[in-house]
Formats: C-alpha cells, sequence, structure tokens
C-alpha cells in the first residue's frame, strides 16, 4: 500500500465511504491547457493513490469534466470508485450553454445528459448545485425528485453544493439530505461556518469540503497574481494571508499543508475535495495532509486571533 494513501471515511449517516482526500474535477474541466491525455492519467494516479471519491458537474468546462472521468473511468470496477455529480444546470449539447434548472425535467434532463458524458448508469452521489436564487424550487422540485431517484437506487446519496452555508443550513433542517458539498467557507482564512458544520454532524449529514484554499491564496501564498474567491484578493485578506504565512514560517510548516490539515480536522468533514491537473498536484496535496506539524502552531494562530478559538484543532 502507498504510505500517502488517504484513509477511507463513512459519508455521514449514509452508506457510503470516501476516500479522505476527494478528486475536484472542475479544474481538468475549466483548464484550456491540460490535455484530455494529462487529464486521465491524473485521474488514473488518484486512483493509484487510493483516491476513491471523484467530484464534477456539467457546469466543469461545459461538459468537458465529465466526459474525461467517463474516459479515464471506463473499465475501473464500479465499486472502487464514488462519483458525485450535480443537477441544476442543464447543458445544451449543440451550444454548450447551461441553463439554470431546478425543475423536476431539469433534474431528469440533467442527470440523464451527465450519465451520457460519465458512460455510466448509475451516480453515487447527486448533488443540488447553486441553488442561491433557486432555494424554494430547489426544496418543492429538485429535492422530491432526487428522492424519488434514491428510493429507486438510481443515486445512493442526495447532497447540495455551494460557496455558502447559509442556504445549506435550511436545506439540513427541512430536508432529508445526506451530505453538502461546502466550498470556501471552513478555511485557515475563515470559519463563519462552524455552527452550520455542528448542525450537519448533529444531523449525521456528511460534509464534502471544498476550496480549502480559497482558491488559490492558501496554496501560494500572498504573492502577486494569488487569487482570493477567484478573484484579486481584498487588502484585509492579503494582510491576514500574510499573517499566517508568519506563524506557519516561525513553526517551519508550508502554508499548504496548514490549510489542508486544519480543514480536515473538523468532525463533520468526511472528505476534503481538491482539485489537480497533474500526478504532482496530487501527491503534493497527499503529502501536505500526513506531515506530522507541531501544535504549538495551532495554538498561536488562536492566540494571535487568526482561527477561531472553538474551531476543532488537528490533534
Amino acid at each position: 500500500m502507498n504510505s500517502l494513501q488517504p484513509p477511507q471515511n463513512q459519508l455521514g449517516n449514509r452508506d457510503v465511504t470516501v476516500s479522505r482526500m476527494g478528486f475536484g474535477s472542475a479544474p481538468i474541466g475549466s483548464s484550456k491547457t491540460v490535455s484530455v491525455e494529462q487529464a486521465i492519467a491524473t485521474i488514473h494516479y488518484a486512483l493509484e493513490q487510493g483516491i476513491t471519491l471523484f467530484d464534477t458537474a456539467p457546469l466543469y468546462g461545459a461538459g468537458r469534466s465529465e466526459e474525461i472521468l467517463g474516459q479515464a473511468l471506463s473499465g475501473v470496477p464500479r465499486s472502487e470508485f464514488v462519483l458525485s455529480t450535480k443537477v441544476g444546470r442543464v447543458l445544451d449539447e449543440g451550444t454548450r450553454t447551461l441553463t439554470f434548472d431546478y425543475s423536476r425535467d431539469g433534474v431528469l434532463r440533467s442527470l440523464e445528459s451527465s450519465l451520457k458524458r460519465l458512460k455510466l448508469d448509475h451516480v453515487d452521489l447527486l448533488l443540488i448545485h447553486d441553488p442561491d436564487d433557486h432555494p424554494e424550487q430547489a426544496l418543492t422540485e429538485a429535492f422530491p425528485t432526487l428522492e424519488e431517484l434514491r428510493r429507486e437506487g438510481v443515486i445512493r446519496g442526495i447532497g447540495a453544493g455551494m460557496n455558502q452555508w447559509q442556504v445549506l443550513s435550511r436545506f439540513a433542517q427541512e430536508a432529508d439530505f445526506d451530505c453538502f458539498l461546502l466550498a470556501g467557507r471552513y478555511t485557515l482564512l475563515e470559519q463563519t461556518s462552524l455552527d452550520f458544520l455542528e448542525l450537519c454532524r448533529s444531523k449525521g449529514i456528511g460534509i464534502l469540503l471544498g476550496g480549502v484554499f480559497n482558491s488559490g491564496i492558501l496554496a501560494t501564498g500572498a504573492v502577486p497574481g494569488a487569487t482570493f474567491q477567484y478573484a484579486a484578493p481584498p487588502v484585509e485578506i492579503v494582510e491576514k494571508t500574510n499573517a499566517i504565512a508568519a506563524i506557519c514560517a516561525r513553526h517551519g510548516v508550508a502554508l499548504n499543508a496548514a490549510a489542508i490539515q486544519f480543514a480536515q480536522a473538523h468532525p463533520a468533514v468526511s472528505s476534503l475535495v481538491l482539485g489537480a491537473v497533474s500526478p504532482q498536484e496530487i501527491e503534493a496535496n497527499l503529502t501536505a495532509r500526513q506531515l506530522s506539524l507541531p501544535s504549538a502552531l495551532w495554538s498561536d494562530l488562536v492566540d494571535a486571533g487568526l482561527v477561531q478559538a472553538d474551531a476543532p484543532l488537528p490533534s
């Protein structure tokens, strides 16, 4: 067994087992510089390293991410991976444009098209994607459709994926969700979602945590060209990142390692979903999550007011 291989973890109360580090396929779908061959090689490397969770969506490269995963996973025994994709945006195959649609018909059409691109007859997890402006339709039309698909065994788990926790908190209280993909709202830079994560833990809702580098700045530091939430970082984020990086440096710790290990320490988190476009990036993330970091690092970050005092810390 590879020494970097991530352990497996149960997804909340659902009988689904996922690797503690998952593969986020948005970068391979959206990048114009990553060839199909490189993307497939990266996915195969992830499998070889024990990564079993693969997350995708029609949005990622207007179907390209799903198509690449379909090619890469063809021939891999279906029991050896967990596939998560999303509904809420319907892709027009001709124009490659996407339209928001959380209706029953939109959900079913989206899933049917995704299965064709993925070359699969079912997916494990189906997530309602970015219903920020459509929470009512997501709850009253999309969710009942997914519930029916779950009863029929077409999917194993129902989720929602968003860059905010407020709507997800409502979903957790009003419907029987199995998991949520939360991106960017629980990181070394931001812990605004602590109450939401505790709610999910108490309800047995598994958390797939994305955006742990806040789109890049926690991987690279506040260097020229670094991004926060896919844009240039505001001054206060640059200052906070520099302050965190300085404490990490004092302890001889790489910023990306601190970001990964902090994020995975919360007991509600079933898996970190990290994007990668090369085997080298996967290896770097796997190495970072296993480094031995001093406990004084975390206490210093808390004492400096850079991490909330009630946030679970790596042991």
